[in-house]
């Protein structure tokens, strides 16, 4: 018929931006207030709802789209011949980077209540581009490792917890902020890192080397300077390797190629030669391993965060839509099988929030129990928490249909993030033979996660019976190592249930305790048992505009 139009476009749900990602997020919003003290909180809250409002405007989601369509270039000669192994970024890259350390999201280690502000942010800035995450993850987490040696601390940590950020490559005593990266996987090693073959020479003045090696696996290496490992003669042993000496030459850092990447792609990593490449050692010989796990504990419990955080985005982006798409005559999430699959998947995204949320606190309280705790709890967070993230961010697609897999959805982005932090700093079997490791030398910290597990005792019968049942797995550690997966599984749960029976609304503690500690629940999402208030789960997932 003349005059018809053929592109009238009804039944779409409005794009989810504008909105404050923090405040939208009532799981995380009030793990804050749980555990910040009251002197800060107003101040704390203020900060992240403005990280929150400036993570859901639609100019950072434009930003982020641009970023991950243009992937970092290396740059390995310039235009005369010389080699200068630079990596060029979009200019979005730069932005969000620099939004990410103006944010505070290096200065966890300077600040009241900084690794729980802190944890919140990076749980919310990794839901506009998870990309940025890794040079904010590395260089917060290097402070801890370069504590190691009090003079280094001095003159680099005031730069790591700087919020300016500064992409020029030049001396870093010319810089107000600066960023570190890492390099410890190698070809032949793997998780491995005794393996390592980089070998480190001493020169006269005392705690310098020069390195010859390689590295398989180069975090953010357009960053100002490293944390690696190499085998010195007292054997291996962590050194700091800056990008750019003293005198402004270059050090000799050569970007052998970038990895392309199935995932995380605006940002590099990248294999790298070390060929007489100056170095500061950083604590003793032979120590390497024990000076740089503060760094890698660090990093895994951000892993843990980045999932939950690509959790959250998914399970927004999820209800957000089914809220306001109809079929069969209503809304998709009143429809009772789509309110199902909704509820699980934010169950999942709450226990994950809520147990990286307490975490961090016991990074700010730093006391020998904390300590403890967190000895055994980050690496079974770090293994459960990440390994969840794939199947709720894939079916959190799913829930959108074929536009959830259209890359304007922004869905396939954080499909092809969900697998990388269960594989990065340590996959799955790495984590789980820590908790191992930990449970049979170090009794103290089964102790503080009993503890911390035994809050929540006879507050619900499910609980108490899962709490049981790891009793009895713990029991015989002999022959553990096959079932180690079992086991560090159990923890996480029987933690995450712990924490939300005591801080979650009733109807969310009652369906976790009920699918994922009762059993009651399938192989796939959206089979929770019958008589329970999924409609408020639902409801309390729903991002607000």
């Amino acid at each position: 018929m003349a005059g018809t139009s053929t592109h009238t476009v009804t039944n779409q749900p409005p794009p989810l931006v504008g909105y404050d990602v923090f405040t939208a997020d009532r799981a995380l919003a009030e793990a804050v207030d749980r555990h910040t003290a009251p002197d800060v909180l107003d101040e704390v809250r203020a900060e992240l709802s403005a990280l929150g409002r400036a993570a859901g405007s639609a100019q950072l989601h434009e930003w982020a789209v641009q970023a991950d369509e243009h992937p970092p270039r290396l740059r390995s000669h310039d235009r005369y011949g010389h080699r200068v192994d630079e990596v060029e970024f979009h200019p979005a890259w730069h932005r969000l980077l620099g939004k990410g350390v103006s944010a505070g999201l290096t200065g966890a280690w300077t600040r009241p209540a900084g690794h729980v502000r802190r944890a919140a942010g990076f749980l919310v800035w990794t839901q506009v581009e998870a990309g940025t995450c890794c040079p904010l993850s590395m260089t917060h987490a290097a402070v801890p490792a370069l504590r190691a040696d009090a003079e280094l601390a001095a003159e680099w940590e005031p730069r790591l917890t700087s919020t300016i950020y500064d992409r020029q490559l030049r001396p870093a005593g010319q810089k107000p902020g600066a960023l570190f990266g890492m390099g410890m996987t190698e070809k032949q090693g793997g998780s491995d890192v005794r393996a390592n073959t980089t070998v480190a020479r001493p020169l006269t003045e005392p705690g310098t080397y020069v390195l010859t090696g390689h590295k398989w696996f180069c975090s953010a290496p357009m960053s100002d300077a490293f944390l690696v490992l190499a085998q010195a003669p007292g054997g291996l042993t962590c050194f700091l390797v800056p990008r750019v000496l003293p005198d402004g030459g270059r050090n000799v850092f050569l970007i052998q190629r970038l990895k392309d990447k199935l995932g995380n792609r605006s940002n590099a990593s990248a294999e790298v030669e070390f060929d007489g490449t100056w170095a500061r050692r950083v604590g003793e010989e032979g120590r390497g391993v024990h000076t740089i796990i503060g760094m890698v504990a660090a990093t895994r419990l951000d892993c843990a965060l980045g999932s939950a955080g690509l959790m959250r985005q998914a399970v927004a982006q999820a209800v957000h839509h089914c809220s306001h798409r109809e079929a069969f005559g209503g809304k998709l999430a009143d429809k009772p099988l789509m309110r199902n699959v909704l509820a699980d998947l934010a169950l999942e995204s709450e226990a994950a929030t809520v147990l990286g949320l307490r975490l961090a606190a016991a990074c700010d309280d730093g006391g020998e129990q904390e300590r403890a705790f967190l000895r055994l709890a980050v690496p079974a967070a770090k293994y459960w928490i990440t390994k969840r993230c794939a199947p709720v961010v894939v079916e959190a697609a799913e829930c959108l249909g074929g536009n959830g897999y259209v890359e304007e959805s922004g869905l396939p982005r954080l499909v092809r993030e969900s697998p990388l932090n269960s594989i990065w700093e340590g996959a799955g079997n790495v984590q789980a033979l820590d908790v191992l490791r930990a449970l049979q030398r170090e009794p103290g910290a089964l102790d503080a996660c009993l503890t911390e597990i035994g809050r929540a005792h006879g507050a619900d019968h499910r609980l108490d019976r899962a709490v049981k049942d790891l009793f009895t797995e713990l029991a015989d550690l002999d022959g553990v190592e096959g079932r180690a997966r079992r086991v560090v599984e159990r923890l996480a749960l029987v933690l995450q249930g712990s924490l939300l029976v005591r801080h979650a609304p009733p109807e969310v503690a009652d369906a976790f305790c009920a699918s994922r500690l009762g059993g009651d629940h399938g192989a796939s999402f959206g089979t929770l048992p019958t008589g329970l208030d999924l409609e408020s789960v639902v409801d309390r997932a729903r991002p607000t505009l």
